[in-house]
């Protein structure tokens, strides 16, 4: 059963610090809430074809983190516990008192302090293809972070590319990673190169540490390194699948659904 004749709101709800978070409330008012947050330079629309999918009776929030999308910040601050506070205005501002929060890419670190900013409201943790790339997640050393950064301050596009072509399995579709490259680039500045100097210097270790609500992921199997696995195996329930990239929510809305659902 979907979301047919339940009509979605697009909300706002201001923070202190001259930051502006846009949202798409669906479903009932009352009840646990599914929050969706987006990966880096994409936005709240990703989830949109996902969240029609969706049990007619889940309420779900589809997050525009600052400066992507429709939100909008003039912070100097990057980082993704920072990320994680926008997400938590939302749960306050709609009055949420349990949530699962799944997160795309960049938003599945978010998630992840999302649950460790607030233990007694998140129950789980889902990361959508997040997580288990090893050359961003874990926090880096100085040298390798800096390199990263150097990267997209030098070659913005180029970068950005780079992170496409990455999360892509042998012989995907040319034009669909051309989209995402073009849609990517065009992420706000100087938030986009920030958000990457705050994911490579995020300690992901020490937040699953203390973060103990359960975290699944859902990582492209073609891509998932078997270090990832030996590495994090013990703390995330890693689950393969085969439904397209690193961006598969949006290539397999039904079928991302569908996982989301059976969790809930």
């Amino acid at each position: 059963m979907t979301k047919t004749g339940t009509a979605a709101q697009d909300r706002e709800t201001r923070r202190a610090d001259h930051t502006t978070i846009r949202y798409t409330a669906s479903g009932p008012a009352e009840g646990p809430a599914l929050v969706l947050v987006h990966g880096w330079g994409c936005d709240r629309t990703d989830f949109d074809a996902v969240t029609a999918h969706l049990p007619a009776h889940r309420r779900v929030l589809a997050v525009d983190l600052a400066e992507h999308g429709a939100s909008r910040s003039t912070r100097d601050v990057w980082t993704i516990e920072e990320f994680a506070h926008d997400v938590a205005a939302v749960l306050e501002a709609e009055s949420v008192d349990s949530a699962v929060v799944a997160g795309h890419s960049l938003g599945g670190a978010v998630a992840v302090e999302v649950a460790r900013q607030l233990p007694r409201t998140v129950t789980r943790v889902v990361a959508l293809d997040a997580l288990i790339y090893l050359a961003l997640f874990p926090a880096q050393d100085e040298e390798r972070a800096a390199t990263v950064v150097r990267a997209f301050r030098e070659d913005f596009a180029g970068a950005v590319r780079g992170l496409v072509e990455g999360g892509s399995p042998a012989g995907f579709d040319p034009a669909l990673k051309e989209a995402y490259t073009a849609r990517m680039s065009a992420v706000r500045q100087p938030a986009g190169t920030r958000a990457i100097e705050g994911l490579v210097r995020w300690d992901m270790d020490a937040a699953l540490r203390a973060t103990e609500q359960p975290v699944t992921v859902f990582a492209v199997r073609e891509l998932l390194a078997p270090e990832a696995v030996e590495r994090y195996g013990d703390r995330l329930d890693i689950v393969p699948v085969d439904l397209g990239s690193h961006h598969f929510p949006a290539e397999a809305p039904r079928a991302t659904a569908d996982l989301l659902a059976a969790l809930l």
